[in-house]
């Protein structure tokens, strides 16, 4: 690819009023991010959703002089810019809808983000003694039953620099979301970390740099943070809140979303008893809880797959897909499944709906599917 192209795929979420879903869906109409710079203002106002303002600013191209400017940052600082079709951008936020177009990320490690085993933890930035101490026995429980997940937060104080800090004690990778460019830290506090991050982990943001902090921000960091992950454990939250509003765009999703609960008086318990109480999550104490909802027992990957007898006459090319899947991993998550397919998670789920009614699959705890015997 060259370095033209890399410039479009910067600059079309810069276009004013233009958020990811609009840019892909100019991309798909016009074949490439160039390709949308090169249309005439007649023919983008075809396109669904682009009006007289989005079409002027495509056709005077004011933004591309800060993708240019955004590319010589990101050669001086080997920044990754991953772009939502490539490989290594996080397939679990590939199949969000308003997944970011460019991610970039800020990394010394060989992290995966693709890895089978992905979950935030989210939460207050006032943390009590109770959270604090329920969110590192959870990343220590976790590791010490060897699972090894990639933890995701937003380095921000609380519950987040909590989440980061224990997984960098258990030698567990950690990725750090930011509302922000990646030419600072905020807050500044947490540099330090943050550098660790980097050795064992990433920073990772959709913004370009030189996007100062701002808590507007927060919307557009949260859904990468819902959407990159298996599932969402919020640890300690009140009534209003990003943590919460992070657990809604990882129920949108079909995400799992986690609560712990806590003392009834507690203000800081009362956003994670809500969610609880309102079926908006499930409730966790420990990482046993953790390992049962999401379908990581240890036990569950080594059990010899048995074969199965299956006529495939009566099921479509995606079910058929997803039993050979099923087949060889004898159970999966609904991501996992997604991922293992290349399917789309929608797709997934109505597909085993479909197959849990033919009686091939069972469901399990933690949207975990596995063929009936």
């Amino acid at each position: 690819m060259g370095e033209s192209e890399l410039q479009y795929r910067i600059a079309i979420e810069l276009i004013p009023k233009v958020g990811s879903i609009t840019a892909k869906r100019l991309i798909a109409y016009c074949g490439s991010a160039e390709a949308v710079f090169r249309q005439s203002k007649k023919a983008l106002l075809k396109i669904p959703g682009v009006g007289e303002t989005i079409a002027a600013e495509v056709v005077n191209q004011n933004v591309l002089h800060l993708a240019e400017k955004e590319i010589e940052f990101i050669e001086r600082y080997k920044i990754k810019a991953l772009y939502f079709t490539d490989p290594e951008y996080p397939e679990r936020l590939r199949q969000c809808e308003d997944g970011p177009v460019m991610l970039y990320v800020k990394t010394h490690s060989n992290i995966n983000f693709n890895s089978d085993k992905m979950i935030s933890i989210v939460g207050t930035r006032k943390a009590t003694a109770y959270g604090k101490q329920t969110c590192e026995a959870i990343v220590n429980g976790l590791a010490a039953k060897g699972h090894n997940p990639i933890i995701v937060s937003g380095l921000a104080y609380g519950i987040d620099i909590v989440a980061h800090k224990s997984a960098l004690k258990n030698n567990l990778q950690t990725v750090a979301v930011l509302g922000h460019g990646l030419d600072t830290i905020y807050p500044v506090a947490h540099r330090t970390v943050a550098k660790e991050m980097v050795e064992q982990g990433a920073l990772v943001t959709d913004f370009i740099s030189g996007t100062p902090f701002d808590p507007n921000n927060f919307l557009r960091r949260n859904r990468i943070i819902a959407g990159i992950s298996d599932a969402t454990i919020v640890v300690e939250s009140a009534l209003e809140g990003g943590a919460l509003v992070t657990a809604d765009i990882a129920n949108s999703y079909n995400r799992d979303v986690f609560a712990v609960p806590g003392n009834v008086t507690s203000t800081y318990s009362l956003g994670c008893n809500m969610l609880i109480k309102q079926n908006k999550a499930a409730l966790v104490e420990s990482a046993d809880d953790i390992e049962f909802l999401l379908g990581w027992s240890t036990t569950s990957k080594t059990q010899t797959v048995k074969q199965y007898t299956i006529n495939f006459d009566h099921f479509t090319n995606e079910e058929k897909k997803i039993i050979n899947f099923l087949k060889e991993k004898g159970e999966e998550t609904v991501d996992l499944i997604a991922l293992g397919t290349g399917l789309p998670v929608s797709t997934v789920l109505s597909s085993l709906l479909n197959l849990e009614f033919s009686g091939v699959v069972s469901s399990k705890p933690g949207k975990v599917f596995a063929l009936k015997n």
